[in-house]
C-alpha cells in the first residue's frame, strides 16, 4: 500500500533524490537551482501519480518550487485545475 502523498512526503522524495536532508528543502526554494533536472522531475511526477496524486509532468515543469507543486496537487485534488 502506498503512503498518501503529503507535502512532507514530497519534501522527503525530493531530498532523497538530491541526497539532501529534508529539512534543507524549503517550500520556496528553486528546485532546479538545487539540482533537479527534467528527468528527475518526470520520475517524481510518475511516483506521485502512482501514489494517487493527479499531477502531470507538464504542470510541474511550469513552476519551480515545492510550494508551487503542492498547490498544483491540492487544486487538482479539489478539481479546480
Amino acid at each position: 500500500m502506498n503512503t498518501p502523498l503529503t507535502l512532507e512526503r514530497m519534501r522527503q522524495d525530493i531530498a532523497a533524490m538530491l541526497h539532501e536532508d529534508p529539512e534543507d528543502i524549503q517550500d520556496d526554494d528553486n528546485l532546479m537551482d538545487l539540482g533537479l533536472d527534467s528527468m528527475r522531475v518526470m520520475t517524481l511526477a510518475t511516483r506521485w501519480r502512482e501514489a494517487g496524486a493527479p499531477v502531470e509532468f507538464s504542470e510541474m515543469a511550469s513552476v519551480v518550487t515545492l510550494g508551487q507543486w503542492w498547490a498544483l496537487i491540492e487544486r487538482a485534488q479539489q478539481g479546480t485545475r
